[in-house]
């Protein structure tokens, strides 16, 4: 095991040591602390405090074209691009799209949006509006009602979706209430029946309502602290541990990770979170690194409830669009959350007031081992002289977290020696409860949307659909999409013993429209190609898309949620590259009605044949709550492979040496 310390120093060594020559920073590099500086001080000054109430729901990188960041790339230019940020601000209760450019120092373009939908919220208006009940009347008058101690009472702020209403005025969340008198666990003790509405502008309860009482569940079993547990306990395993005297086989210059074959930049943003983009893989055989992925990153991530209560309809959440992934993101605890052979990376975000804020160990780099077998063979055709060959599967993987309200996500992309991208989710934290006066399932008669996972505790029925926005560039950006169904044969002939096999019948999508699949119907395979390069046989040369698991929606089209997650309602879609379409459920997520999503987009029908494409990929989740996911759930994961196919002229890691 490599101490921390020394970790540490090696990284610093590579950043000292192998800075890119001619280039200050990458185009793509996330917005730096004195960059955030810079660009709150531009933007207050054109809007002052004391004239304007300015706060900042968003602020992050206005990235340069792409064929601007090829070119640079490529040291076909000397200059560096412009660098621009993207500033989504509410000033005077309206919403104001601002870019500003650093180089120049100001405002190069400013418009006021009014159309549907709101920005992301803020932590900071968030913890305000939580903070207005402990002094509400109507709600001290509940509390008391229901004989708990005010001081014990903690709240929490909900989105509150659309449903079909005339067009809203006020950028509103509804809150709910824990009460903890006994634990932390505060997602487990809900206080039912009492629903408060705030105006975020105005920062005022503008609607209360006291239902009904129902019992809060109770503070047993909810701890899950280590230091709080209580025996008996598990058996202990023995030590494990991950060593490389010689260090890490990666190097990280700035935001520019290498290692083995593969070259790609990381980057953070506050609604996106990590964002891995131009990865391109060294192709020995061509002697040429190869462009796979110009960026990928998750685009929106819709969590439906399936409970129609009072308090519970609206809970129908967009957690990247309406909270931001990126500002959820939370720092990862060493030895824990990451390996010892880990190396950590912080992040910045802006804070309401525009001023940057660190965010300490947000990604962990590490290699992994875990005994899997890259490839083997054995050959026992004589028995005397076997032949046996094996290969171990080392990746390398890229990690952060995000931790929306009660679910924890922790997100992998894995780098493959073979030329593969494995991406996962994992899935832990806290279920959403209910409180209810049942305390034994032979009680329940109704639906109670969930399942009774401890005394007067409902886990709540819902789904996760995460959408990643996967811009490949398959050996460059003129690509196609191939759709390739497999398909039974009948043998009638009598020339063989078979009465059957199965043909693979290829269509490439020549519009969007034709693009768009619903997978598990049928078996079918996907393919990125680029139409303009073959293999030496003469196949097209490509990415191949493997799902783990398919899940998709099962609301009707017709239902509110559902119009506006409408990009749930195919697992894949390919569109033609627009750098304006990054997020699937739109710009402004809060309060949305479907209008500006990529089920919107696709309708434009454009050209996809070897072009500049983009493929949307959904994975999901239906969570039907068990015992087991009480007080905390183990994770469970899903995920996706971006696998070569017919990329390589044969197997890229038959000459891997072995780590010694």
């Amino acid at each position: 095991m490599v101490p921390a310390s020394k970790t540490i120093f090696f990284t610093l060594l590579l950043h000292i040591f192998f800075l890119i020559p001619s280039h200050q920073y990458h185009p793509l590099d996330s917005l730096t602390p004195s960059e955030f500086t810079q660009i709150q001080s531009i933007v207050t000054k054109a809007y002052p405090k004391s004239t304007y109430n300015l706060t900042f729901q968003y602020v992050g990188l206005k990235e340069p074209t792409k064929q601007t960041v090829l070119s640079w790339l490529r040291n076909e230019t000397t200059t560096n691009p412009p660098r621009q940020a993207f500033v989504v601000a509410r000033i005077d209760h309206q919403t104001h799209e601002i870019i500003v450019d650093l180089s120049l120092q100001g405002i190069t373009s400013k418009k006021t949006y009014n159309g549907y939908g709101y920005p992301l919220l803020t932590g900071e208006e968030q913890e305000d509006a939580n903070k207005l009940a402990s002094t509400y009347p109507l709600f001290v008058a509940s509390i008391s009602k229901r004989g708990l101690k005010l001081e014990e009472v903690v709240c929490g702020s909900f989105t509150v979706g659309w449903f079909g209403e005339e067009r809203k005025n006020k950028r509103i969340v509804k809150m709910m209430c824990y009460y903890l008198d006994g634990t932390l666990n505060a997602d487990m003790r809900p206080i039912e029946g009492i629903t408060m509405t705030v105006d975020l502008d105005e920062m005022k309860i503008i609607q209360f309502r006291d239902r009904i009482i129902v019992p809060v569940p109770k503070s047993d079993g909810t701890e899950y602290r280590e230091s709080k547990l209580k025996p008996p306990f598990r058996p202990s395993l023995k030590r494990t541990t991950v060593v490389q005297p010689d260090g890490p086989s990666f190097n990280i210059v700035g935001s520019q990770i290498r290692w083995a074959d593969w070259e790609f930049h990381l980057s953070f943003d506050a609604r996106a979170g990590m964002i891995i983009s131009v990865a391109s893989i060294y192709d020995p055989e061509k002697q040429q690194s190869r462009q796979v992925l110009y960026k990928g990153h998750v685009s929106e991530l819709f969590v439906p409830y399936m409970d129609l209560t009072e308090e519970w309809y609206y809970r129908s959440f967009f957690d990247v669009g309406e909270y931001g992934y990126g500002l959820s993101s939370l720092p990862l605890e060493p030895l824990r959350d990451c390996p010892p052979n880990a190396v950590f990376m912080d992040a910045y975000f802006a804070k309401n007031d525009g001023m940057p804020l660190k965010m300490p160990n947000v990604f962990c780099i590490f290699e992994r081992y875990a005994g899997d077998v890259m490839w083997r063979h054995t050959e026992a055709t004589d028995p005397e002289k076997l032949i046996r060959e094996v290969r171990p599967e080392v990746s390398l993987v890229v990690r952060t977290v995000s931790t929306v309200g009660n679910y924890d996500y922790i997100n992998d992309w894995e780098f493959k020696q073979s030329g593969s991208i494995k991406v996962t989710v994992g899935l832990t934290g806290m279920l959403e409860v209910r409180g209810t006066n049942y305390t034994h399932k032979d009680q329940i008669e109704e639906d109670v949307y969930g399942t009774l996972i401890a005394e007067n505790t409902i886990g709540v029925r819902h789904d996760h659909f995460l959408t990643y926005r996967l811009d490949l560039d398959v050996d460059g950006d003129a690509n196609s999409f191939v759709k390739s169904k497999l398909r039974t044969v009948r043998v009638n002939d009598h020339g063989s013993p078979r009465k059957s096999y199965w043909t693979v019948d290829r269509e490439t999508a020549r519009t969007e429209s034709a693009a768009r699949i619903k997978l598990g119907s049928e078996p079918v395979d996907l393919l990125f190609v680029n139409p303009n390069k073959k293999t030496k046989m003469g196949n097209l040369i490509g990415y191949r898309l493997v799902p783990y698991g398919v899940v998709g929606p099962l609301l009707s089209d017709d239902d509110y949620p559902q119009i506006r997650a409408a990009f749930t309602n195919y697992n894949a879609w390919v569109t033609a590259y627009n750098i304006s379409e990054k997020w699937a459920g739109g710009l402004y997520a809060d309060q949305s009605r479907g209008d500006d999503t990529l089920s919107v987009w696709s309708k434009r029908n454009r050209s996809i044949e070897n072009k500049d494409i983009v493929l949307w990929y959904t994975l999901g989740f239906h969570h039907v709550p068990c015992q087991e996911d009480f007080p905390v759930m183990p994770t469970f994961n899903g995920g996706f492979e971006l696998r070569p196919s017919n990329f390589f002229e044969s197997n890229p890691v038959l000459k891997v040496v072995p780590p010694s």
